[in-house]
């Protein structure tokens, strides 16, 4: 078995840095899990296929850093016309999520590559499109992939009071319209991303309910270093050629463009109709526990869609395959596909639901569904 194909709750819970912090803990047998990671190393060794270092992610990368730094140098140097400016802008803002979705999450995850400094090589790329790595690592890989979809320790379904992802959360009169406003909302999230909340992450120690370590060391350098080159290239640099108006005007496209399809993207694997948000049981004195083994709550949590979509996959990196990255985060995305008919036959025999959308608009769909419920339903107690 290999060792290195998920993340335990455990171990990942054991790096939260707050001791009286609340504590939820998984309960249950293991023996699906182990029997779906012994199926999932067997199909490694009867194939002869590597989990990370495919050529495939090497290629994919420079596509969509060509796809990037084109797009900048024509914003910088060739687009004159508004209207060219605008679409060159929305093209450099999907290029941003591309990378996020691609190279920055496969890395992040350490499912790139088997060398550890090309893992924290790609992760990087984060802090030049404006993100922390650090903080990202703590954000998502520590609290959204463990405690997926709990209300109080999942950040990634917290919006505050403007918006309404559980039905654990406050419910206010203005969420009954949050299935129309909310997706501008998810426009701003990169901005707010790149101008406030790092910063603010960084100052207080804290992301959400948990507290963290704050950097230090290459740590913190490397964050002051990414925020420094992300805002040289996004203001400084292009106001050595063009207005600081353009300037702003084309910053606030296309990091509006990335924010939609980053947050969208997520959304469906979550936040939609099927998806489950459990409600941990009092542990006392100072823990609470959920009534399944960790993969089963992932799967119950998470949701798939488009899986026969190669479009998809490709520019999502695999993340229309959720249910296989959570459950096996350290492998390369290009091997989800394969994977989900693993993962869909062992659910099928132990009894397991496995949740798939059949197209991406179907999809949305859900998800717009679950806003408007999540906006009219009254709010549901939790511990």
């Amino acid at each position: 078995m290999d060792a290195t194909a998920t993340l335990t709750s455990a171990a990942v819970a054991a790096r939260v840095a707050d001791p009286q912090q609340t504590r939820v803990k998984f309960s249950g047998s293991d023996r699906f899990v182990r029997e779906l990671r012994r199926r999932v190393d067997a199909y490694f060794e009867q194939t002869g296929k590597s989990k990370r270092d495919c050529p495939q992610m090497y290629f994919k990368t420079a596509m969509i850093l060509a796809w990037f730094f084109g797009a900048y140098a024509l914003l910088m140097f060739v687009a004159m016309s508004w209207w060219l400016v605008a679409l060159v802008a929305v093209a450099l803002g999907v290029a941003v999520a591309a990378i996020g979705f691609n190279i920055q999450h496969d890395g992040g995850h350490r499912a790139y590559s088997d060398r550890k400094w090309i893992n924290k090589l790609m992760s990087l790329s984060l802090d030049l499109m404006g993100g922390s790595s650090y903080l990202w690592d703590w954000k998502h890989n520590s609290f959204h992939h463990t405690y997926t979809n709990i209300h109080g320790h999942d950040d990634d379904i917290d919006m505050g009071a403007l918006g309404r992802l559980s039905p654990h959360q406050p419910h206010y009169g203005f969420h009954r319209l949050q299935g129309i406003y909310v997706w501008a909302l998810y426009g701003l999230i990169a901005i707010k991303w790149h101008l406030f909340d790092d910063f603010h992450n960084l100052i207080t120690g804290r992301i959400g309910g948990h507290s963290i370590k704050r950097p230090k060391g290459a740590d913190l350098a490397i964050f002051i270093g990414g925020k420094i080159v992300f805002f040289s290239m996004a203001f400084v640099i292009p106001m050595m050629f063009h207005s600081p108006w353009a300037v702003i005007g084309v910053y606030l496209l296309a990091s509006f463009v990335s924010g939609v399809v980053l947050s969208v993207v997520f959304q469906l694997a979550h936040c939609v109709e099927e998806a489950e948000f459990p409600v941990p049981v009092a542990a006392p004195p100072d823990s609470a526990k959920i009534d399944n083994d960790w993969a089963v709550h992932q799967l119950e949590t998470t949701v798939d869609f488009a899986r026969g979509s190669r479009i998809a996959c490709w520019f999502l990196g695999g993340l229309n395959f959720q249910v296989e990255h959570h459950l096996f985060s350290r492998i390369c995305h290009i091997h989800y596909p394969a994977l989900s008919k693993v993962v869909e036959d062992t659910c099928r025999e132990f009894g397991v639901r496995y949740n798939a959308h059949k197209t991406f608009w179907s999809a949305v769909g859900s998800h717009y569904r679950f806003l408007v419920e999540m906006g009219t339903s009254p709010q549901k107690p939790a511990v």
